[in-house]
């Protein structure tokens, strides 16, 4: 028995959720999204929250049921809240800004780095050194975070480079002589 699945999703004040056949469309203050779950479970929307049962006792129908609860939750959550990752730039001369629906890099090479930011995206750039990428889909919101962190991971020795906030980055000992 899935522990997450029994759970049903409420649908807070300000969204609506509509299923046809496996495909569930919730929509909400910041936008729309959908998702379709595979044939292992059975959605429906029951005084004012959304239920997944599963179809069967087989493996797959159980492992199913508690990640599509999941995704259903993420879609009530972004269409209400958002979602956000914060990002730091640490490193002498490493600095981000925004221009236009670009997001210039500076991080140490011959070359700035020109990021464009994708649809269904939102990226800020507070301080020189701050990056916020904000949105309704989790999944791209994630996506777009280690894509910009993939051009300058932070490295052991000085810790230069693009974390995530409160990300713990190893430290290195040197060479001694």
């Amino acid at each position: 028995m899935s522990r997450i699945g029994k759970k049903p999703v409420p649908l807070v004040a300000g969204v609506s959720a509509t299923v046809s056949g496996q495909t569930i469309e919730v929509k909400g203050p910041k936008g729309t999204r959908s998702f379709t779950a595979s044939d292992d479970v059975t959605l429906s929307i029951v005084e004012g929250t959304v239920k997944v049962t599963p179809r069967g006792t087989s493996k797959r129908a159980r492992q199913q049921w508690g990640m599509v609860r999941s995704m259903v939750d993420n879609l009530v959550e972004g269409v209400t809240k958002g979602f956000r990752k914060e990002m730091e730039i640490q490193g002498v001369g490493y600095r981000a800004a925004m221009a236009g629906n670009v997001l210039k890099l500076s991080l140490g090479y011959s070359h700035d780095v020109n990021f464009d930011i994708p649809a269904g995206v939102t990226i800020t750039s507070p301080k020189n050194t701050e990056i916020i990428v904000e949105g309704i889909d989790q999944q791209l919101v994630g996506q777009v975070a280690a894509n910009i962190r993939e051009w300058k991971k932070p490295e052991p020795y000085k810790g230069k480079g693009i974390r995530y906030k409160g990300e713990f980055v190893f430290r290195k000992e040197g060479k001694k002589k």
